[in-house]
């Protein structure tokens, strides 16, 4: 089974690391356990962690976008 890291993880999401990180600290998307490689704690994803969380994605609202978004809405009603 292949194991990717978190930034190689989000590459293949699109995303950048920073927002990976993020989405994984405001629980937004589900983390694989972190995992003792040579002393340093990491989160390994599997093909599967990948697209749980690609079927996630667009459901999670983002942030400024949506905001503005949904004050056009308003202003059309």
């Amino acid at each position: 089974m292949i194991r990717y890291s978190t930034r190689q993880a989000a590459k293949k999401l699109g995303l950048d690391l920073r927002t990976i990180n993020r989405y994984v600290a405001a629980k937004k998307v589900p983390a694989p356990q972190l995992t003792h490689v040579g002393g340093v704690r990491v989160r390994l994803w599997s093909d599967a962690d990948i697209e749980k969380v690609r079927k996630l994605l667009p459901k999670i609202a983002n942030g400024r976008k949506t905001r503005y978004q949904k004050q056009k809405k308003r202003t059309k009603n």
